[in-house]
């Protein structure tokens, strides 16, 4: 029996958010909207949006001990995410510095700031946590050695989710672990490096499969998403909603995804359920607090 159906190991940021009519060009001043300030950070994301939904969920982090850390903490709690592997210190809170523009489209930029710090170490520490978890989950926004001691800490038994954001290529070991890989076309084509990519998402998941994952997810923004394993490929369709702001939605989608395979959901059910709740979220501002919960999913 596990304690937790999510483990999500991964960034805690305060997201700096603001509007603005356009995106800068090089050397360009813009004006934008008063500066709002948000919980953000793939894997606060991924725990909150869990949370919301009824898994049972706890991360493992590291903030700073400084009002944005608080922050964060105060978001996790109130959803309902365990915070016991969430550690203090050693660095400023991670910022992540975010344009917002009319059509919902954002561009971010990272200062990683106590992320960085999360070590291998800690993720040894942490060895109750992985040993209590179905499923485990993490990103690219904490440092790589510290996501491969990720994959040496899975319980027997457990299911290990990477979303490769943001993308790099990936050691064996770690792409062995991956059930299921879930990239946009950009981290698609990143992994894939000098590989020959092919022209559509089908070429793309058979060679990202040939290297190690024992599935993978490639999401697909308005055309929906493409699940590929040894059993073979569907398309899964798009939910057709109005977006106001698309931050965090790949966070909310991963999520879902996680929690619902570990439930026993099929891959191409879970994507089709991680969908309506990205879906759900860009129809509100913000990340964490556009998460919706399960009774708003079923109600899309």
């Amino acid at each position: 029996m596990y304690d937790y159906d999510l483990l999500v190991v991964g960034s805690a940021n305060a997201d700096l958010v603001i509007g603005v009519e356009r995106r800068p060009a090089a050397g360009e001043t813009v004006l934008g909207s008063d500066l709002s300030v948000h919980p953000g950070g793939k894997g606060a994301n991924q725990a909150v949006a869990a949370a919301r939904l009824g898994a049972r969920t706890a991360l493992l982090a590291r903030v700073g001990d400084d009002a944005y850390g608080r922050l964060l903490l105060d978001s996790q709690r109130a959803a309902g995410v365990d915070t016991v592997g969430v550690l203090v210190g050693g660095a400023p809170t991670g910022v992540a510095l975010i344009t917002v523009d009319p059509s919902g489209d954002n561009s971010i930029v990272v200062s990683p700031g106590a992320n960085g710090r999360l070590t291998p170490a800690d993720v040894r520490a942490a060895s109750s946590l992985f040993q209590a978890s179905r499923v485990v989950s993490t990103q690219l926004e904490i440092p790589l050695e510290s996501v491969q001691e990720v994959v040496r800490s899975l319980a027997d038994g457990s299911r290990f989710v990477l979303n490769p954001s943001p993308p790099r290529p990936l050691p064996r070991e770690v792409l062995d672990a991956c059930d299921p890989l879930i990239v946009n076309e950009h981290e698609a084509k990143v992994i894939l490096g000098d590989a020959a990519a092919g022209d559509t998402p089908e070429d793309w998941a058979r060679i990202l499969l040939a290297k190690g994952p024992r599935s993978v997810v490639i999401t697909l923004g308005a055309e929906g998403a493409l699940v590929a394993s040894a059993r073979g490929m569907d398309r899964v369709p798009s939910v057709k909603v109005d977006a106001v702001d698309t931050t965090g939605a790949g966070d909310a989608f991963t999520a879902a995804l996680a929690w619902r395979l570990g439930e026993g959901a099929s891959l191409a059910e879970a994507a089709a359920y991680a969908a309506r709740v990205g879906a759900a979220a860009v129809t509100r501002r913000g990340a964490q607090e556009s998460y919706p919960t399960a009774d708003e999913v079923d109600a899309l």
